[in-house]
């Protein structure tokens, strides 16, 4: 097939996510290599958003190509109840990175469905139903996951679940609330959060789910002692602490696991994405020892047809061992500094820029009417007039690929970039913003 085929195809008969199906005119991809992908006409664009935030390796990892292919000549399916080689060392690998409370992995296609069991095993274990979560947050748009989510793409799912209690995050660019350090601000938000436990029936509380840094809601980072203090309340109460990896596990931050940034150890964790970096679709729930041993003499009430599935798992292996036979950790921190001066070199120039917040590879540019007011630059839950679609057009005009999300971009490439390549990419967002200061951003570009 031709590239017009492609798109036709595309556009006739498959209906794309988080999109009216409408004037869709997507890039046919022909080939992709490192942080690069190439069209059928030959241009090359850079994807500065690893994807969905999963491709950490970029394209064309031939370790992990050729893990994958060793396992399709031997075989490429063998249900979950037998145990094959690929899903027993990936299992071993991902506990071994854990802390050392974590005992044991089930997997999952991927990280909804990670979630969506992660609570499902919080529940078992405590006897209780009710699962806390924040509004700025997404976990996923499956029918558990997404009354988990806080966030707007939750609204078609409601009335929702039963049980699930959505409480707010510390966002303090947002908030701009009156605390002389991020200690006291963490307080604050912590003994609210406690208040609303005891009112909600500490008895009745089966977990509190967290994305430990806050993704595609605008990489919102937690201020210094907040996740401890959730890990005492979770204690004091006996309540299942759950961060969701998903986006900011496996280097994305610096650290294999965004939590390790804060000191504490979760009761479970989900993952996803990075653990094969997309090149086949996998995730998981780790859990605790006292869970694991739990499910011993307890029916454990979750089951996939395609939990743990060797060619993923051997996907797996192979990524989680090229982490760490090329030092990507590494790297992210480098690279990760590099990215940290340009974004707030771009706050100091750019009027329309409110704040950067970054974390290794893990960045979002928040853009602002106003730097004085905070004035989102369209308002939460609606973009009418398609601004933030125009400005990521205007990126894509120069082949620099991410995406927004509310007034946010997102800027999270590969955990393979060199600092040479980052410099150069952020030229090209360095330029799109300095129009935002003359012209008003234009209708979503197609």
């Amino acid at each position: 097939m031709n590239a017009t085929e492609i798109k036709t195809n595309h556009t006739k008969y498959n209906l794309q996510s988080w999109s009216k199906q409408k004037g869709l005119n997507p890039i046919a991809v022909e080939k992709g290599e490192g942080i690069y992908f190439w069209d059928y006409d030959g241009s090359r664009y850079t994807d500065m958003s690893s994807q969905l935030v999963n491709l950490n390796v970029g394209f064309g990892c031939r370790p992990i190509i050729d893990a994958i292919k060793e396992q399709a000549e031997k075989f490429c399916f063998v249900g979950p109840s037998y145990a094959c080689e690929s899903r027993s060392k990936l299992a071993e690998m991902v506990v071994d990175l854990m802390p050392d409370n974590i005992a044991k992995v089930f997997f999952t296609n991927g990280g909804a469905d990670a979630n969506e069991n992660a609570i499902k095993m919080a529940r078992m274990y405590t006897g209780r139903k009710k699962v806390f979560s924040r509004y700025r947050s997404y976990h996923g748009s499956t029918f558990g996951a997404g009354n988990l989510t806080g966030e707007p793409r939750r609204y078609p799912l409601e009335p929702g679940i039963p049980g699930f209690v959505k409480f707010f995050d510390p966002y303090m660019y947002r908030d701009n609330l009156p605390f002389a350090s991020e200690k006291e601000y963490s307080e604050y938000y912590v003994n609210k959060l406690r208040e609303q436990v005891v009112y909600e029936g500490p008895d009745t509380v089966a977990a509190i789910v967290m994305e430990t840094i806050t993704g595609s809601n605008g990489i919102i980072i937690p201020p210094e002692g907040y996740l401890a203090g959730v890990r005492r309340i979770c204690d004091e109460f006996g309540i299942m602490m759950i961060c969701d990896e998903v986006m900011a596990g496996f280097g994305r931050t610096g650290k294999m696991f965004a939590f390790e940034n804060f000191g504490v150890k979760p009761d479970i964790v989900s993952f996803a994405k990075g653990v094969t970096c997309g090149y086949v679709q996998l995730g998981g729930v780790a859990v605790s020892r006292k869970i694991a041993d739990y499910f011993d003499d307890n029916v454990l009430q979750c089951g996939l047809t395609y939990s743990g599935h060797p060619l993923a798992c051997a996907a797996g292996v192979a990524c989680l061992n090229y982490y760490k036979d090329n030092d990507i950790l590494g790297n992210v921190n480098k690279s990760g500094k590099v990215l940290g001066e340009i974004l707030e070199e771009l706050k100091a120039k750019h009027k329309c820029v409110g704040d950067v917040r970054y974390i290794g590879l893990f960045s979002a540019v928040e853009l602002v009417k106003d730097k004085a007011t905070r004035e989102p630059l369209v308002p939460y839950g609606g973009d009418e007039l398609g601004v933030m679609g125009g400005i990521i057009g205007k990126l894509k005009a120069k082949k620099f690929m991410t995406y927004s999300h509310e007034n946010m971009i997102l800027v999270c490439p590969p955990l393979i970039i060199t600092p040479e390549q980052l410099r150069e990419e952020m030229v090209k967002l360095d330029e799109v913003l300095a129009c935002l200061l003359y012209t008003s951003p234009s209708p979503r570009d197609s």
